[in-house]
Protein backbone atom coordinates (compact mmCIF):
# COMPACT_ATOMS: atom_id res chain seq x y z
CA UNK A 1 0.00 0.00 0.00
CA UNK A 2 1.14 3.06 -1.13
CA UNK A 3 1.93 6.20 1.87
CA UNK A 4 1.66 9.89 1.37
CA UNK A 5 3.15 11.80 3.88
CA UNK A 6 1.50 15.35 4.75
CA UNK A 7 4.09 17.85 7.38
CA UNK A 8 1.63 19.91 8.37
CA UNK A 9 3.48 20.88 11.76
CA UNK A 10 3.61 24.66 12.55
CA UNK A 11 0.55 25.14 10.66
CA UNK A 12 -2.39 26.63 12.33
CA UNK A 13 -5.83 25.35 11.94
CA UNK A 14 -7.29 24.83 9.38
CA UNK A 15 -4.44 24.90 7.41
CA UNK A 16 -3.38 20.83 8.08
CA UNK A 17 -7.39 20.13 7.29
CA UNK A 18 -7.16 21.68 4.20
CA UNK A 19 -3.68 20.09 3.26
CA UNK A 20 -5.29 16.76 4.28
CA UNK A 21 -8.38 16.97 1.84
CA UNK A 22 -6.14 18.11 -1.11
CA UNK A 23 -4.91 14.47 -0.70
CA UNK A 24 -7.49 12.84 -0.11
CA UNK A 25 -10.04 14.32 -2.83
CA UNK A 26 -7.13 12.90 -5.48
CA UNK A 27 -7.15 9.36 -4.08
CA UNK A 28 -9.74 6.89 -3.36
CA UNK A 29 -7.68 4.43 -0.78
CA UNK A 30 -4.36 3.97 0.75
CA UNK A 31 -2.59 5.18 3.60
CA UNK A 32 -2.09 8.77 4.64
CA UNK A 33 0.00 10.26 7.68
CA UNK A 34 -0.24 13.37 8.49
CA UNK A 35 2.47 15.10 10.92
CA UNK A 36 0.65 18.12 13.22
CA UNK A 37 2.45 19.33 16.54
CA UNK A 38 -1.21 20.22 18.52
CA UNK A 39 -4.11 18.19 19.98
CA UNK A 40 -6.22 20.59 17.88
CA UNK A 41 -4.96 19.57 14.63
CA UNK A 42 -5.02 15.93 15.20
CA UNK A 43 -8.41 15.77 16.48
CA UNK A 44 -9.43 17.82 13.71
CA UNK A 45 -7.95 15.71 10.89
CA UNK A 46 -9.10 12.73 12.86
CA UNK A 47 -12.57 13.93 12.66
CA UNK A 48 -12.34 14.74 8.97
CA UNK A 49 -10.80 11.48 8.06
CA UNK A 50 -13.47 9.70 9.17
CA UNK A 51 -16.31 12.37 7.68
CA UNK A 52 -14.86 11.26 4.58
CA UNK A 53 -15.10 7.45 5.47
CA UNK A 54 -11.55 7.13 6.19
CA UNK A 55 -10.46 4.80 9.33
CA UNK A 56 -8.13 6.60 11.73
CA UNK A 57 -5.59 6.70 14.68
CA UNK A 58 -2.30 8.64 15.74
CA UNK A 59 0.58 7.49 17.33
CA UNK A 60 3.30 10.19 18.77
CA UNK A 61 6.22 11.29 17.02
CA UNK A 62 8.40 14.17 18.04
CA UNK A 63 6.68 17.18 20.00
CA UNK A 64 3.96 16.25 18.18
CA UNK A 65 1.56 13.42 16.78
CA UNK A 66 1.31 11.45 13.57
CA UNK A 67 -1.92 10.89 12.54
CA UNK A 68 -2.86 7.28 10.27
CA UNK A 69 -5.82 7.71 7.84
CA UNK A 70 -6.44 4.60 6.08
CA UNK A 71 -9.11 3.02 3.38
Amino acid sequence: METTTIDARGLSCPQPVVETKRVLDKISGGRVEVLVDTVTSRENVLRFGANKGWKGSFEPEGAGFKVVLEK
